[in-house]
């Protein structure tokens, strides 16, 4: 029998990762130990005092019963606390956050909550792949803005083109700063002027920020929240999954302007009956007493295995510039200049089987990640240096023209 399903998945193309993991699990079927630095998807396990608290509140049946959708009160409040705590930024707790089950459903839902078909967005690229697949499936249009512009000493000037260009007008920007996948950190002064452009054009602006605790070299990544109009025109999305390594938890939150948040919170009351309660008190623990110890932590383990990354593979003769990757679990690196014709795809492929390290293709961010690969931080220093070892091995045995003839330009 043959079924019609929605128009909706013809848009979506393979996904990527789900091609890499397939490969992947068929190489390690036939024993072979991959060095998985593919996915962002944290080693670590959460703070001991969190997974302590989760498993004596796991202990009540009365917490197995369904939760309230947009967050229980007490984790709302500490998610207030903790936001004038660090950015000095005052929220009102019923009005102005809502509990999300990690920050991909909560982008995806938000944009069902936002989008009329037809709609239009700007997305900087290269650029996560929800960022742009929720507008996709929101039934919205995605406009996207070269991130080198959007960071460029005229960025006022180039978005101001886009948008005066476009009909209908955007409804939001997307923005994500430490940015996945290039690493790229945004300042103060241009969350000042994208808000003021906001404000001025009737804009919303909708800033995920997942990797705001995983920064290097000193660098403290500021919250567009700590702008005093901020929350006229937006919300900023936080998550469990790295500054608190709970990926697993599927824990998030919305924060900010209380139209959008209280949007999302009607959406999100249509779809699901709330997290799991003895995950969100494992969250008020992490939040009260763990703020501090251990997303520093977490950072200076990323910190460690991104200098070892780097640093080895300079010596092999990459070029990776570590001053532009001073944030979030990644290393974007540019593909070695003899190696950059056979394409991020085939390239990827090539180290998946012949270095035996899995690494994401950087178009697989869109077309403007071409030439790159992002690296992700989610083995051991020893694992790292092996990797790298076996990525020198790899290429010092196989030339670019013997690349490009042995794998596909495609997955």
């Amino acid at each position: 029998m043959e079924f019609q399903f929605a128009d909706r998945l013809l848009k979506l193309p393979p996904y990527v990762f789900g091609k890499l993991n397939a490969l992947k699990l068929e190489l390690r079927r036939k024993g072979i130990d991959i060095i998985d630095l593919g996915m962002g998807n944290p080693d670590k396990g959460a703070p001991d005092s969190v997974v302590s608290k989760t498993l004596e509140v796991l202990k009540d049946p009365k917490t197995h019963r369904y939760s309230r959708s947009k967050g229980i009160s007490q984790l709302l409040k500490e998610v207030a606390v903790y936001y004038k705590k660090k950015y000095r930024v005052d929220l009102d707790p019923e009005k102005e956050i809502v509990a999300t089950i990690g920050s991909k459903e909560g982008l995806s839902h938000l944009a069902l909550a936002l989008l009329n078909p037809g709609d239009t967005v700007l997305v900087p690229a290269p650029a996560f792949p929800i960022h742009i697949w929720s507008v996709v499936l929101a039934g919205g249009n995605v406009i996207t803005i070269p991130l080198e512009k959007l960071l460029g000493p005229n960025f006022i000037e180039e978005l101001a083109k886009t948008y005066d260009s476009l009909w209908p007008k955007p409804k939001f920007i997307l923005l994500n700063f430490p940015h996945n996948p290039t690493t790229a950190v945004a300042d103060r002064n241009f969350y000042e002027k994208m808000t003021a452009f906001a404000l001025e054009n009737n804009l919303m602006i909708i800033h995920d920020f997942a990797y705001a605790d995983i920064t290097f070299d000193g660098y403290k990544a500021p919250s567009f929240l700590e702008i005093p109009d901020a929350k006229k025109i937006g919300v900023e999305f936080i998550t469990m999954s790295k500054s608190f390594s709970m990926a697993g938890w599927r824990i998030g939150f919305c924060l900010g302007n209380a139209q959008i948040v209280q949007a999302l919170e009607k959406i999100k009351g249509y779809y699901d009956y709330g997290i799991f309660t003895p995950v969100q008190v494992g969250s008020i623990i992490a939040l009260r007493h763990e703020w501090e110890e251990a997303p520093q932590k977490y950072a200076q383990i990323y910190e460690n295995r991104r200098n070892v990354l780097i640093e080895g593979l300079n010596k092999a003769g990459w070029n990776i510039d570590k001053n532009k990757n001073k944030a979030t679990m990644f290393v974007w690196a540019p593909i070695p200049e003899e190696y950059k014709k056979t394409g991020s795809v085939r390239f990827s492929r090539f180290l998946l089987e012949e270095a035996e390290v899995c690494v994401s293709p950087g178009n697989s961010f869109g077309e403007e990640g071409e030439g790159f690969l992002r690296i992700s931080l989610v083995e051991n220093e020893k694992r790292i240096q092996q990797a790298v070892k076996q990525i020198k091995k790899a290429m010092s045995s196989t030339s670019p023209e013997e690349v490009m003839e042995k794998y596909p330009a495609g997955f």
